[in-house]
């Protein structure tokens, strides 16, 4: 609903912006129809012609190019090998599994060789195992081809599996762009922040000169100001400040609170703890022994762990 597969269109030429160019290399590409633009795009549901076999369907692009014979059988070929189905060449849609159709689909896509291949939601028709198996293919793929790929996924995961760079929406914008790593680690919005994982969101304001605190929280702003790259505003305003569980860690000070439960995750705990003044943190830690439910614990976060947020509120809660 915020405009992922919408902007797939655009760059494919099945729709036609308002507004704006859409450029590839600096060319703009209005006005060139579908079939004569250097991108290809593989749909949700596969889209296979059922009454051709697996061979049919990758060739039939290429036999609408006007490819002679020998050269749409060597590229069909190399594609199948491409995407290990070379012995499944004569089997129709209806004979494969949905894995194997997503590869036919895939391989159909890439063998009119486009600058940039569009996916839209290419693994959601899958279960989890075979989903997961899948993203490591397509990445593997990727790399070895070297082709551009524009994947739309809702899934957040699956976006940091998957890209060099992630571009997150929100009601028809981009509301932040860059690697896994610096969404994660450094999140512009709240909206942002709680999409990529558990998130402590601890609300408050500004104080005077940096020195002020969060709703109690005891650290000083001027400490964390050094490593907010997105201004989170002057004095007075509100503020958010975002910490993932995993960098709250268990202390001897730090923090006061109640240990309320600890959830064993296998590779970690979930730890949540209550405060004085009624918030609820979660801590992440590895697996051991540890104080029993209702103990009093201290929690403890090194500053550059942190990011300060404007303190708007979140972004309209719509598929990303």
């Amino acid at each position: 609903g915020c405009g992922k597969s919408t902007l797939l269109r655009l760059a494919a030429g099945f729709e036609a912006p308002s507004s704006g160019k859409i450029l590839l290399d600096g060319q703009d590409l209005a006005g060139v129809p579908p079939h004569r633009r250097p991108v290809n795009m593989m749909f949700q549901s596969y889209a296979l012609f059922p009454h051709r076999d697996v061979a049919g369907n990758i060739a039939y692009g290429l036999e609408r190019e006007g490819l002679g014979r020998p050269e749409v059988a060597a590229r069909v070929a190399e594609m199948l090998r491409l995407v290990q189905l070379d012995h499944l060449g004569a089997r129709r849609p209806d004979q494969l599994s949905g894995g194997q159709r997503q590869r036919v689909a895939l391989a159909r896509a890439l063998a009119k060789r486009p600058r940039v291949l569009l996916l839209d939601e290419p693994l959601g028709a899958l279960d989890r195992a075979l989903r997961e198996e899948t993203q490591a293919e397509l990445r593997a793929l990727q790399r070895r081809l070297g082709t551009t790929f524009v994947v739309v996924t809702h899934d957040p995961a699956e976006a940091m599996v998957l890209a060099d760079r992630i571009g997150v929406m929100a009601a028809g914008r981009l509301v932040q762009v860059g690697a896994a790593a610096d969404l994660y680690e450094r999140p512009a919005t709240r909206y942002v922040a709680g999409l990529l994982g558990d998130v402590n969101l601890i609300e408050g304001r500004l104080g005077e000169g940096g020195a002020g605190r969060l709703r109690g929280l005891d650290t000083p702003l001027g400490t964390l100001r050094a490593f907010d790259h997105h201004g989170a505003g002057d004095a007075g305003s509100p503020g958010l400040l975002a910490l993932r569980p995993e960098r709250l860690t268990l202390a001897t000070e730090g923090l006061a609170g109640t240990l309320l439960d600890a959830t064993y995750l296998g590779d970690r705990i979930v730890c949540r703890v209550g405060m004085a003044d009624g918030r609820v943190l979660r801590a992440a830690t590895a697996p051991g022994a540890g104080p029993a439910p209702g103990a009093p614990v201290h929690l403890a976060f090194a500053p550059e762990a942190a990011s300060l947020l404007p303190g708007a509120p979140a972004a309209p809660q719509v598929p990303a």
